[in-house]
């Protein structure tokens, strides 16, 4: 249990609700540990050991009330104790979801590329669910069956010593401790079964994520049928564990009543032996199965604290999962930036252990643009995801104007850049609120007005019967073209005109028509900014001031297109390759 010790923490911030649901759990253990025996000792001899006629009308009907008025208590003992018990939990599972959230939003993206996008939300929905629902039947069980049996046990020991039964009471207490051997024994069968079901769920959503992902390429190339095997294998073995899980957990039960069986066995005999009334016989008999009761509860009890210490081992990964990327203890102030960048040293690889980046050290000045050209793998994208601190350098440093971006917030160091992706990504949102996360101060005029230096105001307009700005965009904006995207994440740029701009190749996969619109509006966009621009295609840069080539992780050279094509082979290669199969120029193509 001391693994779940930190996580206390969430049902103390819910004190308001979890305190009434004990104080109410302890009336219902009351009220069932106490009150039925109790009834049967003194309640049922009245009624049938007395002659008939000798008792009153109000005898009888206190006689009679006092079932449903024990009843009473434990049925509304019993349903306040389960609302507040779930009002608690509900509040609880919002908390430990919203503390994952969070952390996801603080780790690298070296750490969320590593895993499979669905495996992080099953741990997110699926493990954060087990868990709460662990902490909310400890809260209440771990109170509540306990007490249960304390007051059963305590009439049993009282009425040994009131009535004659000593050794009876003895041996059907001296029975309770047998139900501890099945109870630790399926618990460790149930923690192993339970880590291979959370693993299996997390496989099972991450190929349903994978999946509508890739939606256009499985119906392209036929997987259909290969999807749904595969799906259907990872489904097998998920019931294949659940009824593992199930077979184990559900056995407790039973052999626990048998145990309670023969104790009351024990108890017939022994209470026929001695001769005793039937009132005492049907308290014991009540007090014993009130005491076997709680143990069995207490034995699920324990196969939720396994269940639930698998879904921790999941969550924690992400939880306790070190944040490399995070602001300094005494960050530097940044003020206006000019733009300058600088590498000194720079080396950087991947979890995996592959180095991308080797010994990098190169100055570019502000009002630079700079292509970076190269191999697919040769280290570009990962060059151009240092300046903002996407990824952290092993060794070396980065300069914005001469500071270490270790030095600097996050949040001020990504104010002053802007990225355009070569796969831009919109939010299941309205186009307005999209171009919003560009500057959310903006007003509605500077909003309409980077859209238009964009090319994207006309289009906005005519959207969903004139919906306009309020259009929903979709998943990922799914609803709009490429080109349609692609201009809406250039107006974002244009509303955070931010002095450093990255462009990953922004035109690669666009229609002649759009990139012609996109090519006029990054003429614009890159005026007085340092540009950093991850060239895949050639045509791109024809405004470079400088080209950085890129090879096996290291800057080869460097220089203008004239110098690079008569003085760096690899450059000339790529060119020429290029050039064999020419794209439609736009405004900045290259003309060489």
């Amino acid at each position: 249990m001391r693994r779940f010790f930190p996580y206390l923490k969430y049902l103390k911030a819910e004190s308001r609700t979890l305190i009434p649901a004990i104080f109410y759990g302890l009336l219902f253990a009351a009220a069932n540990g106490l009150g039925l025996p109790l009834m049967t000792k003194y309640v049922f001899p009245i009624v049938f050991d007395s002659p008939g006629g000798s008792l009153t009308t109000w005898e009888l009907i206190a006689v009679a009330a006092w079932l449903p008025m024990v009843f009473l208590l434990r049925g509304v003992t019993g349903y306040l104790n389960t609302y507040y018990v779930t009002a608690t939990g509900t509040r609880v599972l919002e908390a430990i979801r919203l503390d994952y959230f969070r952390k996801l939003q603080a780790l690298p993206l070296s750490f969320i590329q590593a895993r499979p996008a669905g495996d992080l939300v099953s741990r997110g929905l699926a493990d954060t669910g087990q868990l709460q629902n662990t902490l909310i039947v400890f809260a209440n069980d771990g109170v509540k069956q306990p007490l249960t049996l304390m007051a059963a046990i305590g009439y049993l020991t009282w009425l040994a010593f009131t009535e004659k039964g000593v050794l009876l009471v003895l041996v059907c207490i001296a029975l309770v401790p047998l139900c501890v051997f099945p109870v630790r024994y399926v618990g460790r069968k149930v923690v192993k079964r339970a880590a291979q079901v959370q693993g299996q769920l997390g496989d099972v959503t991450a190929q349903i994520s994978e999946n509508l992902a890739a939606a256009r390429e499985v119906r392209a190339f036929g997987l259909e049928q290969h999807a749904t095997a595969r799906f259907a294998d990872a489904c097998r073995a998920l019931v294949t564990s659940q009824l593992k899980v199930v077979k184990y957990a559900q056995a407790l039960s039973p052999i626990i009543e048998i145990i309670s069986a023969v104790g009351i066995s024990l108890t017939l005999l022994y209470t026929y032996r001695e001769g005793m009334s039937l009132g005492i016989f049907l308290s014991i008999i009540t007090a014993l199965y009130l005491s076997y009761e709680p143990v069995k509860k207490v034995g699920a009890l324990n196969n939720e604290i396994k269940r639930g210490l698998a879904s921790l081992d999941r969550i924690e990964l992400v939880l306790h999962a070190p944040v490399a990327i995070a602001d300094p203890e005494n960050p530097r102030t940044l003020g206006t930036v000019r733009g300058d960048i600088a590498f000194d040293r720079v080396s950087f690889g991947y979890q995996s252990g592959e180095t991308v980046l080797r010994e990098i050290s190169v100055t570019i000045p502000a009002d630079t643009i700079c292509a970076l050209v190269g191999p697919s793998g040769a280290g570009k994208s990962t060059f151009a995801n240092l300046v903002p601190r996407f990824y952290e350098a092993d060794s070396g440093r980065v300069l914005i104007d001469g500071l270490d971006v270790r030095d600097l917030r996050l949040a001020d160091l990504r104010r002053n850049i802007a990225v355009v992706s070569q796969e831009t990504v919109l939010f299941n949102d309205t186009i307005y609120n999209n171009l919003l996360l560009g500057r959310p101060d903006a007003t509605r005029a500077e909003i309409e007005q980077a859209a238009k230096d964009a090319f994207a105001h006309d289009f906005i307009l005519k959207l969903d019967g004139g919906l306009g700005y309020d259009t929903l965009v979709g998943e990922r904006g799914g609803r709009l073209s490429g080109g349609q995207r692609q201009r809406i994440a250039l107006a974002r740029a244009f509303l955070r005109n931010a002095p450093i701009l990255i462009l990953d190749e922004a035109t690669s996969a666009l229609d002649t028509e759009s990139e012609a619109f996109i090519q006029q509006a990054l003429q614009k966009l890159v005026v007085g900014k340092t540009v950093l621009i991850i060239a895949h295609r050639f045509s791109t840069i024809r405004d470079a001031s400088m080209i950085l080539v890129f090879d096996k992780g290291a800057i080869v050279a460097q220089g203008t297109h004239a110098t690079l094509y008569g003085g760096n082979e690899l450059y000339r290669s790529l060119y020429d390759k290029q050039s064999r199969t020419p794209a439609t120029p736009g405004p900045m193509a290259t003309q060489v």
